[in-house]
């Protein structure tokens, strides 16, 4: 049993003292910190704080990498540095120790006032990283080739990013640049994601696949045709039997020749969460049945040769590389088929599916977790492709893969503040507090506090905790039925906690408010319980000294994480920072980040209670003296905006409330000067013009409001690196010398 920390009320009466009006009672007991025993517990207890304190005293950032699982799911982009600071490692394992790049920094400088070298802008903030974007399309790339090259495949790798996953101009942007050198190209579901696709495409290598998937109408099917016409690599995958008619007749109408794919529903099936489309059941794709129909109707109008690809998908956060292999085993037998049926078959398209380790765990067991890193599945894929086109001696096919999750998770980071926490104070209560609290309760509750001294007189701590409870309830009742006043309960309510916190029952669960909408920046964890490490991006050099659960904005109940990596219910989370804190810059300032957030969490975010999405800033590794440049930035979006999509207008709302100020005015102005009733009249209604330009989150710092907007560029900031900063003496964490930050439009 833990050391008693504290006495029921230390400022009772001395030993005997007997309440007014009940002398069968026993006085009230002092608590000593350890049962009434030998004095070979009194050491026990001794040796357990002297442990607490070595604990304490020998912390280290590499002690909260382990605890928050840093070193599992960070590996090799986010490591913990020795200011305690999560930093990120943006070319991966061949980043050096001067290119990492602080976090906290990166708050700082995005967060701080234009007067003091930052940009102004408010958080909620999600933070991108091309270089990280660039380094895993490299590493996948290198996976295949280094798979290819040691198996002896006689093809080669060239994989699509399927735009669902992230939307985001800039980061599709990016794929399209950095995949060019790997003809990497893209993959559309819609309408607008295929406009989008080819756009983007158009600057791309010529050789780059343009997949189109989903379900299709006639227009779908000629933007795909016609892109084709624009001499992108476009195929276009049927998903249902029916696209074929569509295909056929607009491919003559318009007299362009098509490159068809196919999409098999596999027997192979992914039992886990995402694996719902798999299997014959699945929502997408064809049976074996209808892809014979579908060969024989292209060969009647003489196009069989324009089948030349087959698609699959057994789902997404495939979990290990035997499910892997039998669903490619599979396909590639289909595909081997089809090739003897007579279509010109010449890529098999795998899919997605490449998994994230979000805890760490390398569990094949876990929907948040694989058993396998991107060798590994590469060597998985290769092999499988090449055993069976081997064994039916079919000339290997090109390997396309539709890998989004693994591309684009790990270069954005989603970081926030908490601004509030409960806290649990020990309550005073003095000896006329307690007499006037005794006497007030019924006499079955007088019974269980008369046992609860005698409890604890005995160092009965089980005991104790059970009449604690009964005392409660019996006086909850008894506050329901109006016999005890508020004053009475409250004083229960602090006595139950001073025992429960002296018999060293553990502290509560705190609660820690965040700045942030959980439906909005990370709707996966409402809508299916998607977990995402989520840690403190600073003071990782101290011990944390609580555990909590994370409480968003919204008025709402499910607006909560209460479930973290690694089965916890509840996150080690620091105390919140006062003034005067040790906290530097950033008195009281706390910052949570959730990593491994960059696919899906942005286009799947909502308007609940009409927060809408984050402050968006790019990131990139720069060789000047801080090691990041940030070169673009964009403020989430305003009040306005958020109205604007649920089809009120703004302008129209300011108006009717501007006259209402002034109508409320003009009422006063018999009684008050014209000229300050007016000034009070224009202040009011610049104030509201305010409310509705600035982000609906918490503007925790007056700083964080409207210094964004307030000039004509559309919120964006440019800065290509170091040198294009103007020099400046505002002094913040990265010296006094730091530099200034341009303000134009990009």
């Amino acid at each position: 049993m833990p050391a008693l920390a504290c006495c029921v009320d230390a400022a009772l009466g001395p030993p005997g003292y007997a309440l007014a009006g009940d002398s069968s009672l026993l006085a009230p007991v002092t608590f000593f910190g350890v049962p009434p025993a030998t004095s070979n517990t009194a050491t026990a207890a001794d040796e357990n704080t002297v442990t607490v304190s070595v604990e304490d005293s020998h912390w280290s950032p590499s002690l909260a990498a382990s605890l928050y699982k840093i070193d599992g799911w960070g590996t090799p982009y986010f490591s913990v540095n020795s200011s305690g600071n999560i930093s990120v490692r943006p070319h991966g394992s061949g980043t050096l120790s001067h290119q990492e790049i602080d976090l906290l920094k990166i708050v700082k400088k995005v967060s701080d006032p234009k007067s003091f070298g930052g940009l102004g802008l408010q958080l909620p903030l999600v933070v991108r990283f091309p270089d990280v974007l660039k380094n895993r399309l490299e590493s996948l790339n290198s996976a295949f080739e280094d798979a290819i090259q040691s198996l002896g495949y006689e093809s080669h790798y060239q994989g699509v990013y399927p735009v669902k996953c992230n939307q985001d101009r800039f980061v599709v942007e990016d794929i399209v640049k950095f995949g060019s050198p790997f003809r990497f190209g893209l993959e559309a579901g819609s309408k607008p994601e295929l406009l989008l696709a080819m756009s983007c495409l158009c600057k791309g290598n010529p050789e780059a696949f343009l997949v189109c998937n989903g379900f299709k109408d006639r227009e779908y099917i000629s933007l795909a045709l016609i892109a084709r016409k624009l001499a992108l690599n476009t195929v276009i995958v049927l998903e249902q039997e029916e696209e074929l008619d569509f295909i056929i007749d607009l491919s003559k109408q318009l007299c362009i020749q098509p490159v068809i794919g196919v999409r098999a529903k596999l027997r192979t099936k992914h039992s886990g969460h995402f694996g719902s489309t798999s299997g014959e059941k699945g929502k997408f794709g064809l049976t074996t049945i209808q892809i014979l129909r579908v060969v024989k109707k292209l060969e009647q109008v003489g196009m069989l040769d324009c089948l030349q690809l087959l698609h699959f998908h057994i789902g997404s956060q495939i979990p290990s590389t035997r499910l892997l292999a039998d669903g490619v085993g599979e396909a590639a037998q289909i595909y081997c088929e089809l090739v003897r049926l007579g279509a010109h078959m010449q890529v098999i398209d795998i899919g997605g599916g490449l998994g994230i380790d979000y805890d760490g765990s390398k569990s094949v067991d876990s929907d948040v977790s694989v058993g396998y890193g991107l060798q590994e599945y590469a060597a998985a894929v290769v092999e499988a492709v090449q055993c069976v086109c081997d064994r039916r001696a079919i000339k290997h096919p090109v390997l396309c893969s539709e890998s989004g999750r693994a591309i684009v998770s790990h270069h954005s980071v989603l970081i926030f503040e908490v601004v509030s926490a409960t806290t649990y104070k020990d309550p005073a209560m003095s000896t006329l507090g307690l007499q006037y609290l005794v006497e007030g309760l019924s006499e079955d509750a007088r019974a269980d506090y008369s046992n609860l001294s005698a409890a604890a007189m005995r160092g009965d701590y089980d005991t104790c905790l059970l009449y604690t409870d009964q005392l409660k309830q019996r006086c909850l009742e008894q506050f329901k039925q109006g016999s005890l006043d508020m004053e009475q309960l409250a004083a229960v309510d602090g006595l139950c906690d001073l025992v429960s916190k002296a018999i060293g029952v553990k502290e509560p669960v705190r609660t820690y408010h965040a700045n942030i909408s959980i439906f909005t920046s990370i709707p996966d964890f409402w809508a299916i319980g998607q977990l995402f490490p989520i840690a403190p991006i600073h003071r990782l050099d101290e011990k944390p000294s609580a555990r909590g659960i994370l409480s968003d904005l919204t008025c709402d109940s499910d607006g909560k994480i209460d479930k973290f990596i690694g089965g916890e219910s509840s996150l080690p989370l620091h105390e919140l920072e006062g003034e005067g804190g040790a906290n530097g810059g950033n008195v009281g300032k706390y910052y949570l980040g959730m990593f491994l957030g960059g696919a899906y969490e942005e286009a799947l975010g909502g308007l609940h209670n009409l927060f809408g999405g984050p402050s968006v800033v790019r990131v990139s590794q720069s060789d000047g003296p801080y090691s990041f440049a940030v070169t673009r930035a964009m403020p989430g979006p305003s009040c306005a905006d958020v109205l604007r999509v649920m089809q009120h207008e703004p302008e129209l709302m300011f108006e009717t409330l501007k006259q209402r100020v002034q109508e409320c005015y003009e009422q006063r102005m018999e009684d008050e000067d014209e000229d300050s009733i007016h000034n009070a009249s224009s202040d009011l209604a610049s104030g509201l013009a305010r409310s509705f330009n600035n982000m609906p989150y918490l503007a925790v710092d007056s700083c964080c409001l409207t210094a964004a907007r307030n000039n004509n560029n559309h919120g964006f900031y440019y800065c290509a690196s170091d040198d294009d900063f103007n020099g400046g003496s505002a002094t913040d964490s990265v010296g006094a010398d730091d530099e200034q930050w341009s303000y134009c439009v990009a």
